[in-house]
Order: C-alpha cells, then structure tokens, then sequence
C-alpha cells in the first residue's frame, strides 16, 4: 500500500492534492461496484449515493439516515471499471448532525471551497491498482487534514471486504 501526499503529474496539478494508492485481490468491475452501488459503499463506509452514474448527473449523499443534496453534487467522470469522479458533499447542519460534527467545524468545512474525488482503477496482474486523489482542496484547510485522516481507513475497509467478504470496523472519532 502506498500513500503519499504529492500528485502524480496526470491526475492533478493542485500540490494540495490528497493522493492514496492502494492493491486490491479483486477484478476492476468489482472495484467500481464497490465504488457505484449503495449495498456495498453502505458497508465499507457508511454511505449511500443516490445517482444513475452518467457524467453530469446529480448526486444525492445518504449518510446515517441524512439526504444532502445540492446541484453542485455532481459525477464528473462515469467510465465503469477504469475511472469515476465526483464533486464532494455539501456541508449541511442535517449532515453535520449525522455524523457528530459541532456547528463551528461544520461551518469552516462550508466556507471552503468544493473539492472532487477521482478513482483510477488500473488492472496489475490479478489485482486492481486503485488511487484516489482528492483534490481542489482549499490550501490549509480543514477538510484536506480531515479527507488524509478518512481515506486510508475508508479504502482499507473496501479493500478488506472485497478480499474476505467483511468490511472493516469503523474507525473511532
């Protein structure tokens, strides 16, 4: 597993990129299952999105029994088994409820502006090479420290469940 906080040249020019490579025992469909489908993203991380997945489409964020919704929620790349990208949520006071955020965090996370996840899913033998860069990140922000603390759970969770069949604990806050 390889995790580093520089981008590789072709995915994004913000040098506040939050980049994390990981392998997975898996076939490249099944990674983007995992990615795209509500009964497995529910598993390893908690959410559900609500979207048909085509570039440009809206997206809802289900989380703990929350809906944030907003026109800015949106998928930017839909390429099954190869590649998806996707604005990240709105910062609402329900979502921010949900998951045990105070109002003054929720509101710094507000100010900031939106950034976007990209999933490269690459075959590596019998193996799926997946990077995430999280980007568009607001320099010094508090969203990049938080995305650096959550990804690499979050994709260890994926990769845990789709090698044994049973996601990871959640992390503790």
């Amino acid at each position: 597993m390889d995790s580093n906080d520089s981008n590789d040249s072709n995915d994004s020019n913000d040098s506040n990129a939050f980049v994390y490579t990981i392998y997975i025992r898996t076939s490249p469909d099944e990674v983007w299952r995992a990615l795209t489908e509500p009964e497995l993203t529910r598993r390893y991380w908690g959410v559900a999105f609500e979207t048909d997945w085509a570039e440009g489409s809206a997206m809802v964020w289900e989380e703990a029994g929350r809906r944030t919704t907003d026109p800015e929620q949106r998928v930017l790349t839909a390429d099954p088994g190869r590649r998806l990208a996707y604005t990240w949520h709105t910062f609402t006071p329900a979502w921010a409820e949900a998951v045990h955020i105070d109002e003054p965090t929720r509101a710094r996370l507000a100010a900031e502006r939106r950034s976007k996840a990209t999933f490269a899913i690459e075959p590596a033998g019998d193996m799926v090479r997946l990077t995430l860069v999280h980007d568009d990140l607001e320099p010094g922000g508090l969203i990049r420290d938080m995305v650096g603390e959550g990804w690499p759970a979050l994709l260890s969770s994926l990769k845990s469940l789709l090698e044994t069949g049973e996601e990871l604990p959640e992390v503790p806050r």
